[in-house]
């Protein structure tokens, strides 16, 4: 059998590792939930039982001596990996909601509508959305994962593509166009956009299209693409838009895709950082997004 370790109390050992840390018994004190005097009165136990003195006492200030230099690491590794192997026994801690960060449009447009079936499948789980059309870092409080367009590379990030965008013309069925002729006899609209992806405009289409650029009967322009869409809906123009973000106003009705081509846009992207995508939350969240995606590409 082995022999019986011989080690000073614990407590002792874990009031010199903090004061050692903190080459301050008044910090250690404030660390561990004790007055400074019983901080000072277990390291003086611990010296007793060794035998030799752990800290150099100065004024206002105490420095571990070389055996308490010594003596720091060891423990300081051993608390460390003791609490690893403690957390790596606990179940995690329930989540009170996963929050999915996306585009504002994206959010409105695809992920809103599609609510109430995350509730029915998933009704134990909680999402908060965050639209936002600026980046938000994962792992800084703000969000769990992402939705993002773009291209990537997403370092540091597990990506999974759901959906790839496509563009095309659309206008109110009640402006009756036909062909791309009629795009001369309505307003166009147009879309400044303060993001840099690539999203084609009437000169790509055109291109595309094997035309001269439509003029147009007048030209409105907006800062918003949502704005946008809804200023198509309304029957003031034909838009260059994301087929994906207009797919429930197309089936609805309220807009129609007169004629083509459709132009290659970039891709929609989950992210969610390694340590969370066995997560079962972010896992019901991922299940729910590729039902989104599904139904897009339907």
């Amino acid at each position: 059998m082995p022999p019986s370790r011989r080690l000073p109390p614990l407590q002792a050992l874990k009031t010199f590792e903090a004061a050692a840390r903190h080459q301050s018994f008044r910090l250690a004190a404030a660390e561990l939930g004790v007055t400074p005097t019983a901080v000072s009165h277990q390291i003086r136990l611990l010296e007793e039982t060794l035998g030799l003195p752990l800290f150099e006492r100065r004024v206002r200030q105490v420095v571990t001596t070389p055996a308490g230099d010594r003596l720091f690491p060891v423990l300081r590794d051993g608390f460390d990996a003791m609490a690893a192997a403690v957390a790596a026994l606990r179940p995690p801690a329930p989540r009170r909601a996963v929050t999915l960060t996306a585009l504002g449009l994206f959010t409105a447009k695809r992920l809103i509508p599609a609510l109430g079936r995350f509730r029915a499948r998933f009704p134990d789980h909680e999402l908060r959305l965050h639209a936002s059309d600026d980046v938000v870092e994962l792992g800084t409080g703000i969000a769990d994962l992402a939705v993002r367009y773009g291209r990537g590379p997403f370092p540091g990030l597990v990506a999974e593509t759901l959906i790839t965008d496509r563009f095309g013309v659309v206008a109110s069925p009640r402006l009756g166009l036909r062909s791309p002729e009629d795009l001369e006899k309505v307003p166009l609209l147009r879309v400044d956009w303060r993001r840099q992806e690539r999203v084609p405009d009437w000169r790509a289409w055109a291109g595309a299209a094997g035309r001269l650029e439509p003029a147009g009967t007048a030209v409105l322009t907006f800062t918003d693409d949502a704005h946008a869409i809804q200023a198509a809906i309304a029957g003031h123009g034909a838009l260059i838009a994301s087929l994906t973000l207009v797919a429930d106003d197309l089936a609805a009705g309220l807009l129609t895709a007169p004629f083509g081509p459709e132009l290659p846009g970039d891709g929609y992207h989950l992210l969610i950082p390694e340590a969370e995508r066995s997560a079962p939350d972010v896992i019901a969240v991922r299940d729910w997004l590729r039902e989104i995606a599904a139904g897009s590409a339907a």
